[in-house]
């Protein structure tokens, strides 16, 4: 096999985003070059929301200032207004990157609003990023569950990745917030997005808060996805269950994909030296399986 799989590093944004302690800008943009040294090409450095609302995102504009601009490495930021794009254009981002939801119950606690408000607030927000030659990412949470609903329809999925691909979102992320999918679940989800959407539009999103990630990104690559999101040492804890894991672990994606001859630009020992970075600034222990295991054996 000689297939190539796209890992989009959310560890930067998303992960620490979710960690309890800030972390020094001069931290973040090491982190982030120690990433690119491992072969990382695709990175969500930054948020611009309010840091009254998420204060671990403070600085945001420094490290996209301050970023190494290398050929071939892509950055993206979150920006969930037109304020947010504003700033994510100064700051010279190239990608931005929009949320929504397929539960009700959740875009109304998360964003305070309904789903069709969202889609329609990300419509402005999505224009005005393409007038200006920016790509537009989406993410679609509770694709696999919701924290107050239960378990989401496949064909809401569908209907909300559906309008976000029309906007003209170039790659639509379909998130297991709560981590609770599973192989069978994750298939009917996809199943029912691969009627409406091409599999090079989509990209996997899946927590590991059951330990189920790694098992819906082997059943997602039998159904044609060749992006999946992770983050560097599993930073980022489940805001919806106390003391568990939230993102997948890169390391253990990459192990993943290597072991079943996928091919990632990736040197694996380099990342496991950048999740040990960044659990040491954070002091903690990484997240990851495949890298504990490997400590494990350099130190046996």
């Amino acid at each position: 096999m000689n297939d190539s799989v796209k890992v989009v590093e959310v560890g930067p944004r998303d992960g620490l985003q979710n960690e309890s302690r800030s972390i020094e800008v001069d931290t973040k943009v090491e982190l982030i070059e120690r990433l690119i040294a491992a072969g990382v090409t695709h990175i969500e450095a930054a948020s611009f929301v309010s840091p009254k609302w998420v204060p671990q995102m403070a600085g945001s504009a420094e490290v996209m200032r301050r970023v190494p601009q290398v050929r071939g490495v892509h950055y993206s930021a979150l920006t969930p207004n037109l304020k947010g794009l504003e700033a994510a254009i100064e700051a010279g981002c190239e990608e931005v990157a929009v949320f929504g939801a397929a539960s009700e119950s959740f875009s109304q606690r998360n964003i305070n609003c309904s789903i069709r408000e969202s889609l329609e607030r990300f419509g402005v927000v999505t224009d005005s990023a393409k007038a200006h030659g920016l790509r537009v990412r989406a993410y679609v949470s509770c694709a696999l569950g919701c924290p107050y609903e239960g378990p989401v329809p496949p064909e809401k999925v569908a209907e909300v990745a559906l309008l976000l691909h029309e906007m003209g979102c170039c790659e639509i992320a379909l998130g297991d917030t709560i981590g609770r999918g599973n192989p069978k679940s994750t298939r009917a989800m996809l199943e029912a997005c691969l009627k409406r959407i091409p599999a090079a539009r989509l990209a996997g999103h899946y927590h590991d808060t059951y330990g189920m990630a790694i098992a819906n990104i082997a059943a997602s690559l039998d159904m044609g996805l060749r992006t999946f999101d992770s983050s560097v040492a599993g930073l980022g804890g489940c805001p919806y269950a106390a003391g568990a894991s939230g993102n997948v672990a890169t390391e253990d994606v990459v192990y993943l994909l290597h072991g079943m001859g996928y091919s990632t630009g990736i040197d694996l020992p380099k990342l496991v030296e950048a999740g040990a970075f960044i659990s040491g600034a954070l002091g903690r222990d990484t997240s990851s399986r495949v890298a504990r295991a490997m400590a494990a054996s350099k130190n046996g």
